[in-house]
């Protein structure tokens, strides 16, 4: 069964239509087409021509770029209320990196001509566009300068607290990341090899400060990982 027309007042958590009218998010959502994606599936494909703009409703996308030598780096993760694939739309270019449903997700997207119709009909709709580039262009910015300046330790204890704002979830003794996190995914969203992140990890692990399962990370010990990612004296453990 097809997923139900949304409620126009979804847009309403999405920066791209931040400052539109009711019968503007209306028109909105009757522009789109909504889907559900099932996890493991590949929503758009690196180098495929850019035909739509993308918004997750629900569920977890992990964007992931494949340089020539096949070298995996892990972009983002994007979870409810994101934009993906707008960058490449707007530009008029192919997609720079895959979209993958990493659970059961429920997407709506625009086609790039329906963007375009709605852009020229709302230019709070371009303006916001702008803002999203300059924040992702930004998040980029930032990312070179932790690979090219930081210590490795750092640079993953960066990525944990990151991944624990977007998609955080407080349990018993700690903030588990709640959506499947491989080893291997850490080590392409920071530079580095699946050998120093299991490194890393086990360290870590020992001290107590997160505690790794089958694709799931808790962090035991928030304080001390801030410590790790900021270069600041060592948090004294628990007593």
């Amino acid at each position: 069964m097809p997923p139900p027309v949304p409620d126009p007042a979804v847009l309403r958590g999405l920066r791209l239509f931040d400052g539109l009218d009711e019968a503007a998010r209306a028109e909105t959502v009757r522009s789109a087409h909504t889907r559900r994606v099932e996890k493991g599936t590949v929503i758009v494909a690196q180098g495929d021509p850019a035909a739509f703009c993308h918004a997750l409703i629900d569920g977890r996308v992990k964007i992931a770029q494949t340089g020539p030598d096949g070298q995996q780096m892990v972009v983002r993760y994007v979870g409810g209320g994101d934009m993906f694939g707008t960058a490449a739309v707007f530009s008029g270019s192919a997609y720079p990196a895959d979209a993958l449903a990493v659970a059961d997700c429920v997407v709506i997207q625009w086609s790039a001509a329906a963007m375009g119709i709605l852009m020229e009909r709302y230019p709070r709709i371009a303006l916001n566009a702008l803002g999203i580039v300059g924040s992702r262009l930004q998040e980029v910015q930032n990312r070179l300068r932790e690979v090219a300046t930081e210590r490795v330790e750092r640079r993953v204890a960066h990525a944990l607290l990151r991944l624990a704002r977007q998609a955080g979830r407080r349990v018993e003794g700690g903030v588990e990341i709640g959506f499947p996190l491989s080893r291997q995914d850490i080590a392409a969203m920071t530079g580095t090899t699946l050998h120093t992140v299991s490194r890393i990890l086990s360290g870590w692990e020992s001290q107590g400060i997160v505690e790794g399962g089958r694709q799931q990370v808790t962090i035991r010990r928030p304080h001390a990982l801030v410590a790790i990612a900021e270069d600041l004296p060592p948090a004294p453990p628990p007593a």
